[in-house]
């Protein structure tokens, strides 16, 4: 597939989707990975409108081997049927790694990989668009450029213009500390690679032709994203707003909570997944428990948005 294929099946809502792991001994539970992906699907989750991301930063990338992240995305691969797509979040500071996980990722039959400068040491320029060629050189994936500026790494409109001609680079997960770096790298080249949401400026992004939304809401309540990508599309941006307002706002006030208690991501939408019927769990360390102390403030929240739950 071309570029410009690979990113019409990534439109729509991104979706982060947590590593679960048993609660006895920690390991991957992977059938419960599995009930979450086809919930998503049955509910209206479909290649053209949404993506999958597995092992992302909700998915807890830093505490996985490269075994198990690439055992997650075959698994999520074959729950997903071919009804939607899967990307690997390939992030890690070793090349061999990486590697290895872009490998993985194409023989499980993931679209893609997402894929974010080296941290600790920060890179230039140069040498972030080099890492990145290592995966179009050793595996025949898109490359989503995941833009994180907290561990460093700053993306210049300049660094954008290059990814546009970068070899297997489709998509950028944008994120700006910059409000005018984050406006004008949409205004110059959302035509040339597609721009995906990451800051939770949905409309405006959209409106200054972003293709697609990362949104943790599509977790436990996809139709909700479904209806809201819909409403994006249709140009319904007051109603949107609203939306966002009613919805992701309040999922957003209760992170920021939870995040003066441990760090990480992933904890809450497995609360989430829990309010509505699936299995969640805690995270592994060194992210703590969250369930004892938020467990009833998470099914609060739920609840007073409306969100279904599995009859």
């Amino acid at each position: 597939m071309n570029k410009s294929e690979i990113a019409s099946r990534m439109t729509g809502c991104y979706i982060p989707i947590p590593t679960l792991f048993r609660d006895d001994d920690l390991d991957l539970n992977i059938e419960g990975m599995q009930r979450h992906v086809r919930f998503l699907v049955e509910r209206g989750v479909r290649r053209g409108e949404s993506v999958i991301l597995v092992g992302g930063g909700a998915g807890e990338f830093h505490t996985l081997s490269v075994e198990e992240r690439v055992r997650i995305a075959e698994a999520a691969v074959e729950a997903a049927a071919d009804r939607v797509e899967i990307i690997l979040g390939v992030q890690t500071t070793s090349y061999r790694d990486m590697i290895a996980l872009a490998r993985g990722a194409e023989k499980a039959g993931c679209i893609g990989v997402q894929a974010s400068a080296p941290f600790y040491e920060v890179p230039t320029e140069d040498d972030v668009l080099e890492w990145l060629k290592l995966i179009a050189d050793n595996a025949d994936v898109g490359i989503t450029f995941y833009a994180t500026p907290w561990t460093g790494f700053h993306t210049s409109l300049k660094f954008i213009e290059w990814l546009v001609d970068a070899p297997g680079v489709v998509a950028v997960k944008w994120y700006s500390p910059n409000r005018g770096i984050f406006e004008r790298a949409m205004r110059d080249f959302a035509r040339d690679i597609m721009f995906i949401d990451n800051s939770l400026l949905y409309i405006f992004s959209h409106m200054h032709g972003a293709r697609a939304i990362n949104l943790h809401v599509s977790n436990y309540w996809p139709q909700w994203g479904q209806q809201f990508w819909g409403l994006l599309e249709a140009g319904q941006y007051a109603e949107a707003q609203r939306e966002m307002t009613r919805v992701v706002q309040p999922f957003y006030d209760l992170s920021g909570e939870i995040a003066q208690f441990t760090g990480g991501e992933g904890h809450i939408d497995k609360l989430c997944l829990e309010y509505v019927g699936l299995e969640g769990g805690r995270c592994r360390p060194p992210t703590r428990d969250i369930r004892d102390k938020f467990r009833e403030r998470v099914y609060e929240m739920s609840a007073a948005c409306g969100v279904p739950r599995i009859d």
